[in-house]
């Protein structure tokens, strides 16, 4: 496995959150005001609309790390096998916590949180370990 696997994983999880605002948008059942966005989404009472929406800001919070786990653990020079495993797992947690906030199982989105948290962590961790 190489590193392109990796940077894939990256780039899809770059991408969700604009899946779980259009999936935010497509719920609220108001036609969505492009004019003023952020006011529009407070004002949705609609709990599918609103949990897609908080999915969409915690892919924002979450993406940073995720990278710098990534791209930390590729140049300190763990394996490329290791980090791809690793950011598919991260991936694959990240679209499973999208899939539970927005269907509103709260104790399922906390638990792959924790996973994709955990591998994002490893990395960082593996990295440190690597060059120290």
């Amino acid at each position: 496995m190489s590193y392109a696997v990796a940077y894939w994983c990256v780039l899809i999880v770059a991408v969700l959150p604009y899946v779980w605002t259009s999936v935010a948008k497509s719920s609220a059942g108001t036609r969505y005001d492009n004019r003023n966005p952020r006011a529009w989404q407070s004002q949705q009472d609609n709990a599918r609309s609103q949990w897609a929406h908080a999915a969409q800001l915690n892919g924002f919070e979450a993406f940073p790390l995720i990278a710098a786990g990534v791209l930390m653990a590729q140049i300190a020079g763990v394996a490329a096998s290791t980090v791809s495993t690793l950011a598919l797992v991260i991936l694959a947690a990240r679209i499973a916590h999208g899939l539970a906030y927005i269907s509103g199982k709260a104790g399922l989105r906390s638990g792959v949180w924790f996973v994709g948290v955990g591998c994002t962590l490893a990395l960082m961790v593996l990295a440190a370990l690597r060059v120290g």
